[in-house]
């Protein structure tokens, strides 16, 4: 039996709901997690929502015996909401902004102000290296009309991108969140499949928390049954999910939710359950190891350019849409020139016949003007941000383009599967064995 080392790490993930002004009982809440953070100790918490710098410096200065190292990740009007507290140092930390995250006209879901983002960390586990990814997708606010999806989806390919090609070198790979994804949605399978992140509800040991792992459930006082429906119990849309490497295993022995209310406080901590996961991490002492199932590799990499192909289709869809908007915007645009064009045509009256007399009111000819630059300001900006949309959601459809032809090329690269009794069937009339 070969030797290992063995390392336990427990990792804590929670979306706070810390919206000022606008969320329940904010500094309440934010002291009763100060204190769950102290007494449970885990190695690491990643925090999403923390938008005020205000509560993190409160949660940074309560924490500094428990979780002495942190970093609050800045993006956006309002910030990415995005923190880290740990025990052990961290080395670096790097945040990437998602190219798309919403539309500023839609100020009544306010994800655009957010600049949703994710954010990285690199720390040491003894000997070990770590990346620690903490993110915030874009939310979901219609199930059954959800005119976000292709956004979120380009932000799960460019979270999937962002973890591939900055963990290489990492032994172990950490990623907690609030995904906004349902577990088999399409984003979080393209995350899974791409990336070989495992989710720890699913590799768990053993379970301690809500049915099925929900962290958005419908007895939090906090939470309107409305928005879950049709889910009438709650959805699973925070998640841990961690990988090893070569030389590294990973196994989550136990992992638990917070199930709504905490005693003695008369409100739970967020909106969200809380995610708590124990991590082994196994080295072995004898080397990396290599063994590796073609079968199994063929396997993956055939749903992986399914699954990419149809995240690809989700963005053209989300490319025709913002065309149509763009066009709708150019069209009012001119519109509103045309109407410009219109009144100084009439205010010209005046000074080509001479004697003539103003045919408008003045206040009525300078709220027609107002309007006209109104119309022609509003369209400018549209048409500005759907270009910078399209632009996006293009770059996005070419990438998934290029990767369904590398991953089919790699596909065609494997040898195909024999049957079991082939090494039973005579050879072919007038072949025979070589000599």
């Amino acid at each position: 039996m070969a030797n290992t080392d063995s390392v336990n790490i427990r990792v804590l993930s929670l979306n706070c709901w810390g919206i000022r002004y606008v969320s329940k009982h904010t500094a309440q809440r934010y002291a009763m997690i100060g204190d769950m953070l102290c007494k449970e100790e885990h190695d690491v918490v990643l925090l999403q929502e923390v938008w005020s710098e205000k509560d993190y410096l409160f949660l940074k200065k309560k924490l500094a015996c428990s979780h002495p190292h942190s970093h609050h990740f800045k993006s956006g009007v309002i910030g990415s909401g995005l923190a880290i507290f740990s025990k052990h140092r961290i080395h670096e930390t790097f945040l990437y902004r998602y190219s798309l995250n919403g539309y500023p006209y839609m100020a009544q879901h306010g994800d655009w102000f957010g600049g949703k983002a994710v954010g990285m960390a690199v720390l040491k586990f003894g000997s070990l290296t770590a990346n620690v990814y903490v993110t915030h997708l874009h939310a979901e606010y219609c199930r059954d009309k959800d005119s976000y999806l292709p956004h979120r989806v380009v932000q799960a390919w460019e979270l999937q991108q962002f973890v591939r090609h900055t963990s290489v070198g990492a032994d172990v790979v950490i990623l907690g969140g609030d995904l906004n994804m349902h577990p088999q949605d399409l984003g979080n399978r393209l995350l899974l499949s791409y990336t070989g992140l495992r989710d720890s509800y699913l590799e768990a040991a053993k379970f301690d928390g809500c049915e099925n792992g929900m962290t958005l459930v419908a007895d939090n006082p906090f939470i309107c049954k409305k928005e879950l429906a049709p889910f009438e119990k709650g959805i699973r849309i925070d998640y841990i999910l961690f990988k090893g490497s070569s030389k590294t295993d990973v196994y989550c022995d136990f992992m638990s939710t917070t199930k709504g209310s905490v005693p003695d406080h008369p409100f739970p901590y967020s909106d969200h359950e809380a995610l708590t996961s124990v991590l082994r991490l196994e080295t072995e002492r004898d080397g990396p190891r290599t063994s590796k199932n073609p079968d199994s590799a063929a396997g993956k990499l055939a749903e992986l350019v399914d699954i990419v192909t149809e995240a690809r289709t989700e963005v053209k869809v989300g490319l025709h849409c913002a065309e149509r908007m763009r066009y709708t915007a150019s069209r009012t645009g001119v519109m509103g020139l045309a109407l410009l064009f219109l009144e100084l045509a009439i205010a010209a009256v005046p000074w080509l016949a001479l004697g003539a007399e103003q045919p408008f009111p003045r206040t009525s000819f300078y709220l027609l003007a107002a309007l006209c630059f109104a119309i022609l300001t509003a369209t400018a900006l549209l048409y500005v941000f759907y270009t910078t949309e399209l632009k996006s959601l293009q770059g996005a459809e070419d990438q998934m383009r290029l990767a369904v032809g590398s991953l089919q090329e790699k596909l065609r690269g494997f040898p195909l599967a024999l049957p079991h009794d082939a090494h039973l069937r005579p050879p072919p009339a007038g072949q025979g064995p070589e000599e």
